[in-house]
């Protein structure tokens, strides 16, 4: 569990690169982008808790290598809640999946600590307190949605990946640590540590994510493929022009052999599968439109299902079917 900062209005990361036999060199490279790296998740999640944060840096420190971020808060709310809760997700973003607290209950302790110090002042009146009692609650709300974005953020996981891939790239490096320290540099929540063979964690297998599915895509069809092979078509979807692969070889057959002719405005209604991947900036890309069933064509604004459009459907209707059934029973 954190232990939690006093209410002053900056707080300071300590990032600690632990190497072989105690040396205090490291590749500069590997240092270099490490933070870069870790400097764009902390910014990422001041963002993503609607706060508008800056960084500075402190010298070097020895004892493997140890370098310091110390987080100020940029306007006139600069308050412990805010660095606290940043610097707490900062930790909790580089250290999850190993270490399990996850980042809204993080968030949340601070949050609970930050409640019990406003009901410390007894010159309160009940009204004043149940006041304080209303905006807390709110602010725990409202952490905990932040705190899901957070976890969820695919920048932050790309980040994150791209950190540890880089701390691999340093042979001498056997562990990271980070935790939180005042302005004098004494420990104000625990140090977490990462061994180097839990590095692999972190780092991204691929960079694929979840598949969008969109089962009644409207797509109009511009240039169809009328030979064998894998060419891609062209279409209109969403008002955009994509290129994509036909998958259903049922739809293409029938095309290929002349028994559906496509004319200028020609649609389907398909099931598409639209897959994305992070770029380097875990920035979210297309990467194809796969249509994967065909579930009818227009002519003329008559609708023709297709026989796999039709035995979807069948299947479809018996499992609701089978579903009432279900229900009426109940």
């Amino acid at each position: 569990m954190l232990l939690l900062l006093p209410e002053n209005k900056t707080s300071t990361i300590e990032l600690h690169y632990w190497l072989k036999g105690g040396s205090h060199t490291m590749d500069a490279f590997v240092q270099n982008k490490c933070e870069l790296e870790f400097l764009y998740i902390a910014k990422e999640i001041a963002n993503t808790l609607g706060h508008d944060i800056y960084l500075e840096t402190e010298p070097l420190a020895e004892g493997g290598i140890k370098r310091w971020f110390k987080v100020l808060v940029k306007g006139e709310n600069k308050n412990a809640v805010i660095t606290t809760a940043v610097t707490t997700a900062a930790i909790t973003a580089l250290t999850v999946g190993v270490i399990v607290t996850p980042i809204s209950t993080a968030i949340n302790k601070t949050v609970e600590h930050i409640f019990d110090k406003l009901f410390e002042d007894e010159e309160d009146t009940k009204l004043d307190k149940e006041k304080k009692k209303w905006e807390i609650e709110n602010l725990k709300l409202d952490a905990i949605e932040k705190s899901q974005r957070i976890q969820e953020n695919a920048k932050i996981k790309k980040k994150r990946s791209n950190f540890y891939e880089e701390l691999e790239k340093d042979h001498r490096i056997i562990q990271f640590s980070i935790q939180i320290k005042d302005d004098l540099k004494q420990e104000k929540s625990n140090e977490y540590n990462i061994q180097r063979v839990d590095f692999k964690k972190f780092i991204l297998v691929n960079d694929r994510l979840d598949p969008i599915i969109d089962e009644n895509a409207i797509i109009e069809i511009i240039s169809p493929v009328l030979k064998k092979g894998n060419y891609k078509w062209r279409g209109i979807y969403n008002g955009e022009i994509v290129s994509f692969n036909m998958k259903s070889n049922e739809f293409k057959t029938l095309v290929q052999t002349g028994k559906i002719e496509f004319k200028n405005g020609s649609s389907i209604n398909c099931y598409v599968e639209i897959n994305k991947t992070l770029d380097n900036e875990g920035n979210e890309k297309i990467s194809d439109y796969n249509i994967i069933r065909v579930n009818e064509y227009f002519e003329k604004d008559k609708s023709i299902e297709t026989p796999e459009g039709k035995k979807h459907r069948q299947k479809r209707e018996a499992d609701e079917r089978q579903y009432g059934m279900f229900d009426e029973l109940d």
